[in-house]
């Protein structure tokens, strides 16, 4: 008995129902700003130091920007290193010396401009904030695991906002990430509780990514090293 032409043979709609889906999924994934590969949503960042601009990389772009001398020192491969520090040394003079108007903050050093600059996040985006060399000296004094942030690419998040007292070593594109939240959920004057819940969340989430790193843990990575030297 022959088949009825109007109805499509089951193994073939099978195909065509595979072969959407597939498309639909690759479509829904982003894409290598250097290959044109597709990309997971979970994937590696590269940032252009002279802009300041991050890229996503898939993992053989990343593998090859692994080392500096790849794109000599154009580009750089973002670190996933993400500390927390319960008893980061920091008091409220200290605080006010970096002129931050927010609760806050993120410090990273700058190679283009040969020293450590602090900016803010806002509804506008990130704002710099003038910061003294004295100022960052007395941090790094009271917190010499600073000392070991790499250049560029990893940033001292600070958030003091409503009440807290967090201090992070994070990847430089978690803090534009912060800035996105706040540009995308703020409203009228103070930003609203929608906003102030996604600062929470993104804190939140931070914490539970971060490795913790106590003071007595630096002071045993000094010691170490400086027994190595002498």
């Amino acid at each position: 008995m022959m088949s009825d032409p109007s109805v499509p043979d089951d193994l073939s709609a099978l195909k065509r129902f595979a072969r959407r889906g597939q498309q639909a999924a690759q479509a829904a994934l982003e894409s290598c700003d250097f290959c044109s590969e597709p990309i997971p949503t979970e994937h590696r960042h590269l940032l252009e130091i002279s802009k300041r601009e991050v890229m996503c990389v898939c993992q053989a772009c990343s593998i090859l920007f692994d080392r500096e001398a790849a794109s000599l020192g154009k580009f750089r491969l973002i670190p996933d290193r993400r500390l927390y520090f319960p008893d980061f040394q920091m008091d409220d003079i200290q605080w006010e010396g970096l002129r931050i108007p927010v609760g806050l903050a993120f410090l990273f050093y700058s190679t283009p401009a040969e020293k450590v600059l602090a900016y803010y996040p806002g509804p506008m985006g990130a704002t710099e904030s003038l910061l003294s060399l004295d100022t960052w000296g007395d941090l790094v004094g009271c917190n010499p695991i600073l000392q070991k942030m790499e250049a560029d690419v990893e940033a001292l998040l600070i958030n003091r906002a409503r009440g807290a007292r967090d201090h992070f070593l994070v990847p430089v594109d978690e803090c534009y990430r912060l800035v996105g939240i706040l540009r995308m959920n703020w409203r009228g004057f103070t930003g609203g509780k929608e906003v102030w819940e996604e600062i929470n969340r993104f804190f939140k989430q931070l914490r539970a990514r971060s490795k913790t790193f106590r003071s007595e843990e630096n002071d045993s990575h000094l010691s170490k090293t400086q027994g190595k030297e002498s």
